[in-house]
């Protein structure tokens, strides 16, 4: 009984997170989107300190 709890539970969670995914999928633009699909893509871009 208690595993089919947590299956169940576990699978409510990972329907949450689903859920939220694409309800920020269709309430974003698709400026926005790209925008933060090029993050982990510029994360090792070197600044130059002396600029300021």
């Amino acid at each position: 009984m208690m595993t089919l709890f947590l299956f169940t539970g576990d699978m409510l969670v990972m329907l949450f997170m689903v859920v939220v995914v694409v309800w920020v999928f269709w309430k974003s633009s698709d400026d926005s989107i790209k925008r933060s699909a090029e993050i982990p893509l510029k994360d090792e871009i070197r600044v130059d300190e002396n600029a300021v």
